[in-house]
């Protein structure tokens, strides 16, 4: 079971999930509508290799929302200021949640000690958009605010079980409206092919077999762009990769050293 706690730092308050382990922290940064309690059932089968903490990314969750910055660059920063007080953790990213790991990785070097990027959208300017378009998080949204189901949130989430559909049809709520459609706007506005050759920690590519996420052509520009990475596939996933197949994530993901 994990337990919730707060942290000050980069001038707002951030709400975590810490789930303990015996092996590294690993600060876990989720996806664009992902609050952190939504990954506990990844979380819990992390702790076998990591000291893991999930973390409610600003304007989510239960950490500080309302009129802040989210940008890619604010949300970077708060991984790094996290990173401090934690000490050099291991960081993991899903989708958003990698492209943030990224950013904050190539802008300060040695904050995190190795860096898991999980199925990261690879748009950006003058490049492919990303595949989902906004209506499906901007009408779940609508919807979750003023109350669904887990059968409502099925036409969202068709393959996600009745658990977990009724999870985020009660927490997606607390995504705040303008941090989603800033998050969303900067998939296509920010580049992150410009960030990889910068990291400089050990890092490890998961790649959804099963999404358009990262299609080949893709897969071999990041491999160009930082030649050190290593590079993992669960085939036949999708990008929401655990929530398809947890055995596989794990597989992907619990032999990470650094």
């Amino acid at each position: 079971m994990g337990y919730g706690y707060n942290l000050h730092a980069n001038g707002i308050r951030h709400h975590l999930i810490r789930y303990e382990g015996q092996g590294p922290k690993l600060l876990l940064i989720p996806g664009i509508t992902s609050p952190a309690i939504t990954w506990g059932f990844v979380a819990e089968r992390l702790a076998d290799a990591f000291d893991v903490h999930v973390l409610d990314v600003r304007g989510r969750g239960l950490s500080e929302t309302g009129d802040l910055d989210y940008t890619l660059d604010a949300m970077a920063a708060d991984a790094l200021a996290l990173a401090e007080i934690m000490g050099q953790p291991v960081v993991m990213g899903h989708s958003m949640g990698a492209r943030t790991a990224i950013r904050a990785a190539a802008t300060v070097t040695d904050a995190f000690r190795g860096a898991i990027l999980v199925d990261p959208p690879v748009s950006g300017p003058n490049r492919r958009p990303y595949p989902s378009a906004w209506p499906w998080y901007g009408d779940s949204i609508r919807m979750a605010a003023k109350g669904c189901s887990a059968e409502d949130m099925r036409t969202y989430c068709p393959s996600w079980s009745e658990e977990q559909r009724a999870l985020r049809a009660e927490w997606l709520h607390t995504c705040h409206w303008g941090a989603i459609r800033t998050a969303y706007d900067g998939f296509h506005t920010d580049d992150i092919h410009a960030d990889l050759p910068k990291i400089a920690i050990p890092t490890r590519l998961v790649i959804a077999g099963g999404a358009p996420v990262i299609q080949d052509e893709d897969e071999a520009e990041l491999r160009e762009l930082l030649p050190a990475m290593e590079v993992r596939t669960v085939e036949g996933a999708g990008h929401m990769i655990p929530w398809d197949d947890i055995e596989g994530f794990l597989a992907a993901t619990l032999d990470f050293k650094a």
